[in-house]
């Protein structure tokens, strides 16, 4: 099994998803890279008022993350194992779902100009919930731009998620359901998905926690 330089922890609002990057890059003594969330100076405006802030939003979200990969790319990726955050193909869902049909022909138009020249993860670690249980980890976080989040909107982007990675085929991808395990408070379901990306082979692999079973 070739090692993996570079792993992607991906999935909706609330999953986990920094948890987990953090856990795996302190397994694989790896550096992290966060997407910069709190950076971006629309994202309170947008979920106050979507419409009028969407295209705002997300030109800062998709240029933001294309600075930081090119910052990674130009680092050594084979010296040094990665764990990100967020997946950059992944920055077209919420385009698709909350742009115009003209602000998204000219969002694609920049996309494909940037996609190229972003490194490619080994292995993207897909986490999924239900809208409901994703709803109650943003209440216990409680962070203030995300109070006005809906469980309808949440319930979209989970949808959107599924969709978005039932297709993904850009790099090997394990899913993982998180509905009813939680890495943070369990060591044993950690070790056991850690196990799983170890064993990981090329292809998308679907994963049963523990927890779950």
């Amino acid at each position: 099994m070739a090692k993996k330089r570079y792993i992607v922890v991906e999935g909706p609002i609330g999953v986990g998803k920094t948890s987990l990057a953090k856990m795996l890059a302190a397994e694989f003594q790896a550096r992290t890279v966060f997407e910069r969330v709190e950076d971006n100076p629309f994202l309170p405006k947008f979920y106050e008022d979507p419409k009028t802030y969407a295209f705002q939003n997300q030109l800062f979200f998709l240029l933001s993350r294309y600075q930081q990969q090119r910052e990674l790319n130009q680092q050594d990726l084979f010296n040094q194992s990665t764990v990100a955050d967020y997946l950059f193909a992944k920055d077209r869902i919420f385009a698709t779902l909350t742009l115009s049909s003209e602000e998204l022909a000219l969002y694609q138009q920049i996309y494909r100009l940037l996609n190229p020249r972003v490194p490619k993860p080994d292995l993207v670690v897909y986490l999924q919930a239900t809208p409901e249980v994703l709803y109650k980890r943003l209440k216990k976080r409680d962070k203030s731009y995300e109070r006005d989040i809906s469980p309808d909107y949440l319930g979209e982007v989970a949808q959107a998620y599924n969709q978005f990675f039932f297709h993904y085929d850009e790099s090997p991808l394990l899913v993982v359901n998180t509905s009813e395990i939680d890495f943070v408070a369990s060591s044993e379901d950690l070790a056991d998905l850690i196990r799983e990306i170890h064993n990981m082979g090329p292809g998308t692999q679907y994963y049963i926690p523990l927890g779950s079973r």
